[in-house]
Parts: C-alpha cells; structure tokens; sequence
C-alpha cells in the first residue's frame, strides 16, 4: 500500500470517529434535555387541600306519607222528614262547638209541641178529678158509705190517671227534642272539609249533612320502614315538607302498633300544630330528627359523583392526585359525611377536582379566607 493510500485510509477513519462521536453527544444532550423538561413540567392545576373533620351532624329518618285529619266529626240530620230550610255554612268554614250549620222548618214541630201540651193539660184536669174522687173515698171509707169495691175504683182511677200524665208529658219532652233538632249543631269545634246539605230537600234522619275536621287539627301519617319503626319514639321532633310550601315543624304522637305485611312499612302518627299551607290529602315528605352524632365531613365541593359513586381527589407528598372512591351519608349545609374510603390524615383537593384526572400533578396553595362581614 502506497504512502498516499494510507493517509486517505486514516483520514477516512478518523472523519467516521469524529461523526460517531458527535452522534453519541448530541443523543446524550437530547436525553439530557428531555429529562430536564420533563423534571420541570408545570402542575394541571393549582388547587386548596383541606382534611376530613368531625362535625356533629343529626341523624335524620326519611320517610313519605298522606297528610290527613287528625278526627273527622260526621254531622248528619236527627229528625226525621223535615225540609231544610237553611243552610249557613260551606266548605272552609271555621265553626265552633254548638253553633248552628242548618235548619229545617219547625212547623209541623211546633204543631207537635202545641198538641202535646193540649194532651197534657187534659191528663192533669182529669187526674185532678180523680184524685178528688179517690180523697172523697178515703174520707169515706171509716164510714161504711162505700164498699170496699168502690173505694178501691177510685183509688186505681187516681194512680192510672197519674200515669197518663206521666206519659203526656214524656211525650212532651220528646216532640221538645223533635223541635230543637229542626237546628244542626256542630259537635265540636273544627273546619267543615265537606257539605252535602241542600235547602228544600227533605232527608232521613241520619243522613249526612257536613263533615267536620275536629278542632282544625291534622296530622301527617308517615310509611316508615320497620327497621327505622323501633327507632322512633313519640315526642319527637318531625320536619315535614308538604308540596310548593314551607316546612312544618311537627311532634311524633304515636307508632302503629302492627306492620303492613306486604309493604314491611309501618304508620308514625305526626301531629302538625300549625300545618301552615300544609291540607288534608296532600303526599309529604318528612324527616324524624333523632338526635346528633360526631361524623367525619368534608365540603360537598371536595366529592365529586361519577358513574353512580363518590370519589375524592387525595394529595401525595410528591405533589400529585390519586382518585379515592368513598362512602357518603348525611348531608348538612355545604358537609357531607365520608363514612368510608378516606385515609386518615389525608389531604383532600376542596374544590375543582372535575378538571382533574389521576396521576395528574398540582400546585397546593393556601384556601382563600372566608370573606368578613360587615356588621
């Protein structure tokens, strides 16, 4: 191999050395540069954490009900072929005890009473008579001037004449009675909630004429669960909700005794003081409020709902999230009871945790302040 031929063979290696090696470092460098980037990506997000704390949140039955009368009074007709006269309330009224809601005509009564006095009048003259007739005969009887017979006419006359009187004037109390019912009197104070009564129309006796919600009162009549049943004392403080109105606040009074076999739900009898808006056949929701208990809660702005469950976003020490799916309860303002799935101490992402998926990395900063009012 000629001098020439040599010198181009190692200029030829050394320019594959050089090029080898240049390759090499520029591959070092992009590696280097990617990890570096990669080293100082940015956070998804910045973002509060706060932590679960125990709150004293009411535990709550839920049940559904009728709204109902607490009593119903059924005011029907007492006499007997009379026409009503008339009518002086309706639907609605507020009536109180003993006052007058119609009248029949009361003159055929009034004729009964006339002629029962005339009867009466007469059985007193005639018992008068033979009275004087039985004294005569006493009067007699030492005397020998009337038999034994005669004397004891006298005497039956007297006692069976004082008996018709005694039964003219039971008829008189009872054609008294005849006239005092020609005028329907409630039986209690209350709300007449129905009227059947029409004037002029001639009805039997004890058809009903009104229906009357006793004393205004009305009670919400819940289907609770048996197994909630036990959990219900009377006393209680209840919180029932009829449809489009306010809240009533009410007192539990009683729990059925038996349960509906086919429905394995049981009646609580809820007596509502001042139903407000709240009327006789409307469907309420209410809760039993049966006392207060301590229970771990975060802000409902912490829970997200996906696919049917809870799930929280928990923050690492490396400054990234890991989606935990939890157990939820009661509800109470902006709390939500974690009844299960939270690590203890951890620190959970309080708000925007939809824009989050797992893995990803955040910035922690500080929870804004509550804002201060003015007072």
């Amino acid at each position: 191999m000629t001098m020439k031929n040599k010198t181009a063979l190692l200029a030829t290696l050394a320019i594959a050395t050089l090029a080898l090696l240049a390759a090499t470092m520029a591959v070092r460098a992009a590696d280097e540069t990617k990890a570096a980037t990669k080293s100082t990506a940015k956070p998804a997000l910045s973002v509060a954490v706060v932590q679960a704390q125990s709150v004293p949140l009411v535990q709550r039955v839920v049940a559904n009900g009728n709204i109902a009368a607490w009593q119903e009074a059924s005011v029907g007709a007492e006499a007997n072929g009379f026409r009503l006269a008339e009518v002086r309330v309706n639907v609605g009224d507020v009536v109180k005890k003993g006052q007058v809601l119609a009248i029949f005509t009361t003159e055929m009564a009034q004729a009964d009473v006339a002629q029962i006095k005339a009867a009466v009048a007469e059985a007193e003259a005639t018992l008068a008579e033979a009275a004087a007739n039985a004294q005569r005969a006493r009067d007699l009887q030492a005397t020998g001037a009337l038999s034994a017979q005669q004397i004891n006419q006298y005497l039956t006359a007297e006692r069976t004449a004082q008996a018709r009187v005694e039964a003219q004037r039971a008829a008189a109390r009872v054609q008294q009675i005849r006239l005092q019912q020609t005028q329907v009197r409630a039986p209690d104070a209350g709300v007449i909630s129905a009227r059947s009564a029409t004037v002029g129309a001639v009805v039997p006796a004890g058809q009903e004429l009104f229906r009357l919600i006793r004393q205004g009162r009305l009670e919400w009549r819940a289907e609770v669960a048996s197994t909630d049943l036990v959990r219900l004392k009377p006393g209680m403080s209840v919180r029932v909700t009829p449809p489009g109105g306010s809240p009533v606040v009410g007192r539990l009074r009683m729990v059925a005794p038996t349960v509906d076999p086919a429905t394995r739900n049981g009646l609580a009898y809820v007596d509502l003081a001042a139903p407000g808006l709240a009327k006789a056949g409307m469907f309420a929701r209410g809760e039993f409020d049966l006392g207060t208990t301590a229970a771990m809660t975060l802000p409902q702005s912490a829970v997200l709902l996906r696919e049917g469950f809870s799930y929280v976003f928990t923050v690492g020490g490396d400054g990234k999230v890991t989606q935990v799916k939890v157990g939820t309860g009661r509800r109470e303002g902006d709390r939500i009871e974690i009844t299960s799935g939270l690590p203890a101490g951890a620190r959970v992402v309080a708000a925007g945790g939809g824009f989050l998926v797992d893995g990803d990395a955040v910035r922690v900063v500080d929870a804004p302040a509550a804002p201060r009012t003015t007072p």
